[in-house]
């Protein structure tokens, strides 16, 4: 596989999360490097991660990790999407208690694991394909890093006026996406 075909699956793979990482600067009070850095840190990181464990994991477990990854990813996907529309139409006044808190732990666990549980399965292929796993791994990890940085940097140029709609659309993205990976896997879409 050549370097151009590995960049453009990091490309591809880092949408969902330069997507999010746009919803996030939006809603930042004002844009810090270090907040965009730990957010983009995350999703480099698991989006690098996933493939090394589905290249890792290929050949043995091939079937059972197919046959549920679209479930895992709908089921994160819609929880943190729901979860994002409710946030979002809180009243003014329980909303503002948030203000500081848009980078908390376990959200972005969340977020990085469903951003990037389509890149399990590019690992799987990766080792049925024998492709050089750590170039790989490396060349999406800072692809995604750097979209996901200039995301929340986007967001932030969008202005946190559009904080409550963002989130409502960011929330219906996610669970169009989870409801995408799962009818693509059933074979219904």
């Amino acid at each position: 596989m050549s370097f151009l075909e590995v960049l453009l699956i990091g490309v591809g793979l880092s949408m969902d999360a330069f997507a999010v990482a746009v919803g996030r600067g939006i809603c930042m009070p004002k844009f810090r490097a270090k907040d965009a850095g730990v957010l983009a840190l995350f999703f480099g990181g698991f989006q690098a991660m996933m493939p090394l464990l589905g290249w890792a994991l290929g050949r043995r477990f091939e079937a059972s990790i197919t046959a549920v990854d679209h479930w895992i990813a709908f089921a994160l996907l819609a929880f943190i999407g729901g979860k994002m529309i409710v946030e979002a139409l809180r009243t003014k006044k329980e909303a503002e208690g948030d203000a500081d808190s848009a980078l908390r732990l376990r959200e972005l666990l969340l977020l990085s694991v469903a951003t990037s549980i389509d890149a399990l399965a590019v690992g799987i292929t990766f080792a049925f394909l024998s492709v050089s796993i750590g170039p790989a791994v490396t060349v999406i990890g800072i692809v995604t890093f750097s979209l996901s940085f200039a995301g929340v940097a986007l967001g932030q140029v969008l202005g946190s006026a559009l904080c409550r709609k963002a989130e409502i659309a960011g929330g219906i993205v996610l669970l169009g996406i989870g409801v995408k990976i799962l009818l693509e896997h059933l074979g219904i879409f």
